[in-house]
């Protein structure tokens, strides 16, 4: 594993200078150090097909160690097996289980889905949350999952059939369109937005950062304030919509969530959920209450990720 001062030298250094001028040195050595190491293997049932108790008692027959998840009772973190390990299982090829990152798995407990709602899955692919909330909804209701990328949009019908989900319309479209197609029609809208991914860096894997640059930044931003207008439009009044991304910067998170507040009509909503390390956003900006969402830190467990639930007004 690396020394932070190791990782400093790998990743951009836009990158880091930005890190520590918003965070503590303390913090920013902690995300830094988050960054060295590979992640464990994560996974989640899939309750559509199979449950979290079978599920344990075949990992021990076949000698595979795990840990339960705090926040999560259907998630497991693997102790001795890689993702490719995991994909070599019958219960893989069947869908009876989802490789996902336990962070990942965040947006969709704090959106909260009950049975029969109408939600809206704005970026999709590859189905990791839409098949999450799909399982939540126990295939009640209707999703409409939407990928702009033709060939990530195979992908998410797919893992849709696999997981054995019914109750979802894939659609392939902009996401910033959206909002004028779907007037006021759903009850929960998810925008895990497309972000600089600072969240999933790996210094020795330079694969996960090679394409970041200040500029990539700057653009996405702008893209995130079209689909966070977008999905505004395309909830019911009332209705509940969580922002996420898998980056760290303010300019994505804070910020987009500053400009939403002051330019659409939401609110944001506490998020009751534990995650251990997990931070307040940065509410030094014009708006106290931004310190509802939560900003996860890179762990040997866990990706950065950052979290916010806002609910539309009347």
């Amino acid at each position: 594993m690396l020394s932070v001062m190791e990782v400093k030298k790998k990743l951009p250094k836009d990158f880091i200078e930005n890190l520590y001028s918003l965070h503590s040195p303390l913090v920013a050595d902690k995300i830094l150090a988050g960054m060295a190491t590979k992640r464990n293997t994560t996974l989640r049932v899939n309750t559509l097909k199979y449950n979290i108790q079978d599920l344990m008692r075949y990992f021990r027959e076949i000698n595979i160690k795990f840990e339960r998840v705090d926040f999560y009772k259907d998630a497991l973190i693997i102790k001795n097996a890689t993702e490719k390990d995991i994909q070599k299982l019958d219960i893989y090829e069947k869908g009876y289980i989802y490789l996902q990152s336990l962070s990942s798995m965040v947006p969709p407990l704090v959106l909260g889905v009950k049975e029969n709602e109408q939600v809206l899955d704005m970026a999709a692919a590859p189905g990791s949350k839409t098949t999450q909330i799909s399982a939540m909804m126990n295939n009640t209701g209707h999703i409409v999952a939407n990928e702009l990328d033709k060939i990530r949009y195979e992908r998410l019908k797919f893992n849709l059939e696999n997981q054995g989900v019914t109750n979802t319309e894939v659609i392939n479209g902009r996401g910033e369109s959206l909002g004028n197609k779907y007037s006021e029609s759903f009850d929960k809208v998810l925008l895990d937005t497309p972000c600089s991914g600072e969240g999933r860096f790996i210094a020795e894997n330079a694969g996960t950062y090679r394409n970041w640059s200040k500029r990539t930044v700057k653009d996405l931003a702008k893209l995130q304030k079209k689909l966070i207008r977008s999905g505004y439009n395309a909830l019911k009044p009332n209705g509940i919509m969580v922002y996420s991304t898998c980056t760290l910067n303010l300019k994505e998170n804070e910020n987009i969530l500053s400009w939403a507040l002051e330019n659409l009509n939401l609110k944001m909503l506490d998020i009751n959920l534990n995650i251990k390390g997990a931070i307040k956003g940065d509410n030094t900006n014009a708006f106290k209450e931004i310190e509802k969402a939560m900003k996860i830190l890179p762990t040997k467990e866990m990706e950065g990720f950052f979290v916010a639930k806002l609910q539309k007004g009347k």
